[in-house]
């Protein structure tokens, strides 16, 4: 498995890809319709435009397994050291300690841009995500009850931070 910069023309589809199945099959996101091609070339923009990273993890055959990115936290010039980051693994290599090799490498992107805090706002019933957040030495920061509604019930919204030196 290798690291990679990711780029529009060579992994846009296959983030699309992860993206659109944890859409439609899990809480991940909280959204309920697919995502288009467009809307990637829209988000891969959008980081370029801060200089924000797109990081990916190969297998052996160049095949994308999973992606990491972070981006605006709000659009505020006093929130400008502060990102909401978010980490995905296609379905079938979850387990695998891919997430975590990605998180390691955003947070260490974030140390170099001289980023002060990363955000990650996770279901709060994703104990996956949160256990993996935990361990790379995020804290709580406060769940928002009830903030989302999808697959017949309602959702909390679980923020968790890493404060970088």
């Amino acid at each position: 498995m290798t690291l990679v910069d990711c780029t529009v023309a060579r992994h846009a589809e296959a983030i699309l890809d992860i993206l659109n199945e944890a859409i439609a099959n899990s809480t991940a996101l909280y959204e309920y319709e697919p995502r288009s091609l467009a809307s990637m070339h829209e988000w891969f923009a959008a980081r370029a435009s801060r200089g924000y990273p797109v990081l990916g993890i190969e297998g052996d055959d160049g095949t994308l397994l999973g992606f990491a990115s972070y981006g605006v936290f709000r659009a505020y010039a006093a929130f400008q050291y502060t990102v909401e980051h978010s980490v995905y693994v296609q379905v079938d290599h979850r387990g695998r300690g891919i997430g975590e090799r990605l998180l390691r490498a955003l947070i260490d992107r974030a140390r170099q841009q001289g980023l002060h805090v990363l955000v990650g706002g996770l279901d709060a019933s994703n104990q996956a995500s949160i256990a993996l957040h935990r361990k790379l030495g995020f804290v709580p920061a406060g769940v928002i009850t009830q903030a989302g509604f999808k697959f017949g019930r309602w959702l909390d919204l679980a923020f968790w931070q890493l404060t970088l030196p």
